[in-house]
């Protein structure tokens, strides 16, 4: 039996209709396999009819133009994010008048693919698409490990089953194979597929196709480790998986009841489960479960205190927010806010200029980047603040409206975000800012405030913002005072007034230290953050402990490229903002840093960071009382059906695998093993590599599956990011991601994890 054979399956290709809820969640997936024309909308004037169905799988959709006779394209409902109804991008908004919102709804994709905006010829088919894309989605996230695999195994097969008969024969397996990264021996895959083929009819069926595959990619590292552990050789008792929990997976106390729950949540035979022992189908089940994974499950959720205050905690901020590309000409969209916001994002930033008809715009400063509604910008705002995370929202303003036009500002703030619009510190708190757990579901504006001196409705203020800082050194700069004067700018007392944190002018660490309130906040640039770091670390740290600091990326970037936000975080800045849209390894580490904690977007800094009295400076760390170094040890065993790469579909991919240890200046490490040569779909490296953290609870670990290639660059495959402090020990699969951050689901790297004390 194979090692991912299980007791019961079904026949997924040509799967019936999910279970649904109700007659009327039948009736809509009905309705979507006969097909029906919808208006795909891109703009005002860009609006075309295309026949959508759902497949009789229930997992794809075709579609076709009205003018395309047979040629159907496909997008997988798996890709599928989030179904938004009404009017909610701005396609549709800008067709409002012509569409009601009952008639109107947005597919998001996952990753950076853009959205799909629809119009339904009534509401009721709408509804019929709305509420049957959404049962599907719940249908395959409820689905255990074995059934995606089989889906995606299910997935492939469709696609090499050209007639659409069912089956496929060797020669359509062999090229099918190549597909999925398998370079195969043609003898040995010729036995498999006479034994799959159990209706001898010369050709696999979807359900054989399913069980040949999985003989050919038969775990034996997997197997091997399940016999080391196995009383009988045939299955694993309780006390022999307590073992193995105990041993291998450095679980201490408790292990035995957790042995028991693992065989109850994986073990696929009934029979096994009644007797409290595991097969190693269920043995495999549970080592690419969640719980195998090497992100420890305990730290997923909420776990940290959420009550101290708010300088103590990194906050996952956007620079630019509005931007979906680059900083010169790219669009500006609410898109972006929404992106940003669901991916837990707590400080957007929104750059407001004067517009036409008395309405403020977001745009990017003389720049030919378009131009949203600001009102567009708090409404979407509202909207999703709090959708991905309760905690608070805080909104960065890089106000140039004249008075008039703040004055509408203020009006918005305060008309549109009502109650959840906090204004002024909570009462009884004047030493430090209150706490995220205090400001739930709370938004908090940060700008130029003027001071309370004069009852005057208007008031100057220095314009010494991000943006004037930016333009020294921006090719885009057209609006630098050119006498060396700072210019000013008058502000409206209206909006001053809304203000929860005000934006300072950074002076030194010791004037901070004598006059800064807890609601000033200094905006840094990137190479202004750097420079204070090498030169005054603890006095840096230390003004972190009470002020909350924001650092954005230079104004050369003008490609929206990232700096990296390890060197900030190790300072304690809080605000570290990036820009979003772009993919990359510093994204990779925003997101792997707040991937713990609920997705909450606040993380608790280390306590090296919050002391008051400590002075731990990141370029020493081995000067601090709290010094404990760690041996961090990874052993690379093997690699599973990594994707191909579309650039080279003719060829397997040659795998490496490198480990990149990010945090203080010694702990910045990377480490790789040697690449296999063809072969995309079981790879074994079976390298160990070692790592010296000085400081663990600053240190975050990426692993990056490379394609070697000796002519050129490698080129990228997958990877995974997460704090050190949140990885398990022991045997584990660590789950890659796309550059996006979107799952390569199943493409993992198999390893064993052991931290020792050194």
């Amino acid at each position: 039996m194979s090692v991912h054979q299980t007791s019961e399956k079904a026949n997924y290709c040509n799967m019936e209709s999910p279970k649904t809820c109700c007659e009327q969640d039948h009736q809509n997936l009905e309705a979507m396999k006969a097909g029906m024309f919808l208006r795909k909308v891109k703009s005002r004037m860009w609006k075309r009819p295309r026949h959508y169905k759902l497949q009789e799988d229930c997992k794809t959709i075709a579609y076709k133009s009205s003018w395309a006779i047979n040629s159907y394209s496909t997008f997988s409902i798996s890709d599928v994010e989030d179904v938004r109804e009404g009017h909610q991008s701005e396609a549709l908004l800008n067709v409002a008048d012509e569409f009601p919102a009952d008639r109107c709804f947005t597919l998001v994709f996952r990753g950076r693919r853009g959205n799909l905006d629809l119009v339904a010829d009534s509401a009721k088919e709408a509804q019929a698409w709305i509420r049957g894309i959404r049962a599907l989605m719940e249908n395959m996230e409820n689905m255990d490990e074995s059934t995606k695999l089989d889906h995606w195994i299910s997935d492939w097969f469709l696609k090499a089953d050209l007639n659409k008969d069912g089956r496929i024969n060797f020669k359509e397996a062999k090229k099918l194979l190549k597909m999925m990264n398998v370079d195969m021996n043609e003898e040995h895959a010729c036995c498999l597929f006479i034994t799959a083929d159990k209706s001898e009819s010369g050709t696999l069926e979807d359900q054989e196709f399913v069980e040949f595959y999985k003989m050919l990619t038969e775990r034996t590292e997997v197997l091997d480790l399940f016999q080391d552990y196995s009383s009988d050789g045939q299955s694993l008792s309780q006390c022999d998986l307590e073992e193995f929990l105990r041993e291998e997976q450095l679980e201490g106390e408790g292990s035995n009841e957790h042995a028991l729950q693992l065989i109850d949540r994986y073990e696929p035979s009934d029979t096994a489960r009644k007797n409290h022992s595991m097969s190693v189908d269920g043995f495999l089940m549970y080592l690419v479960s969640c719980e195998g994974s090497i992100f420890n499950p305990e730290r997923r959720g909420l776990f940290q205190d959420m009550s101290q205050p708010l300088a103590h905690y990194y906050i996952s901020s956007s620079h630019n927010t509005y931007l979906m590309e680059d900083q010169l000409k790219g669009p500006s969209s609410i898109e972006a806010y929404i992106q940003a916001l669901k991916r837990g994002c707590r400080c957007v930033e929104v750059d407001c200029w004067n517009g036409s008809n008395g309405e403020p715009v977001v745009y990017h400063g003389h720049t030919l980047t378009s131009k949203i509604l600001f009102k567009d910008v708090i409404t979407t705002i509202a909207n999703y603040a709090f959708k991905a995370s309760e905690y608070p929202l805080i909104v960065s303003i890089e106000n140039h409206c004249s008075i008039e036009q703040q004055e509408v500002m203020a009006r918005y703030f305060r008309d549109i975000l009502g109650d959840m619009l906090l204004t002024n510190t909570v009462d009884g708190v004047s030493s430090e800012l209150p706490s995220p757990e205090a400001l739930k579901r709370k938004i908090l504006l940060k700008g130029k405030k003027i001071g309370n001196d004069s009852e005057s409705p208007t008031g100057e203020v220095s314009d010494e913002d991000e943006a004037a800082e930016m333009n020294k050194d921006s090719p885009a700069s057209e609006s630098l005072p050119t006498d060396g004067k700072k210019s000013k700018q008058n502000l409206c007392r209206e909006l001053s007034d809304l203000m929860f944190c005000k934006s300072i002018h950074f002076h030194s660490f010791e004037h901070s230290r004598m006059s800064a309130k807890p609601d000033e906040m200094s905006s840094f640039s990137e190479s202004k953050a750097r420079k204070y770091s090498k030169e005054a670390g603890s006095d840096f740290v230390l003004h972190n402990t009470r002020q909350l600091t924001r650092v954005y990326p230079s104004g050369i970037r003008t490609d929206s490229s990232n700096y990296c936000p390890v060197d900030m975080w190790n300072m304690g800045c809080q605000i570290v903002a990036l820009n979003f849209q772009t993919a990359g390894m510093e994204m990779d580490l925003n997101d792997g840093l707040f991937t713990q904690n609920g997705c909450s977007g606040y993380i608790l800094k280390p306590e090296i960071l919050c002391k008051k009295e400590s002075l731990f400076n990141p370029e020493n760390p081995e000067e601090h009382e709290d010094y404990h170094p760690l041996q961090f040890s990874v052993k690379v065993i093997s690699g599973q059906q990594l994707p191909k790469l579309k650039q080279k579909e003719w060829s397997i991919v040659d795998p490496l695998v490198r480990v990149e240890v990010y945090g203080v200046s010694l702990d910045q490490a990377k480490q790789e093993t040697k690449y296999i040569d063809n072969n995309g779909f079981n790879p074994r490296w079976n390298e160990t590599l070692k790592f010296t953290i000085h400081t663990p609870e600053l240190a975050l670990v990426r692993f990056v599956v490379e394609d070697y290639d000796k002519a050129s660059r490698n080129d990228f495959i997958g990877q995974y990011t997460l704090p050190f402090t949140c990885i398990q020990p022991g045997y584990r699969h660590v789950h890659l991601l796309s550059k996006d951050g979107t799952s390569l689901h199943p493409s993992s790297i198999y390893v064993h994890i052991k931290i020792t004390q050194l």
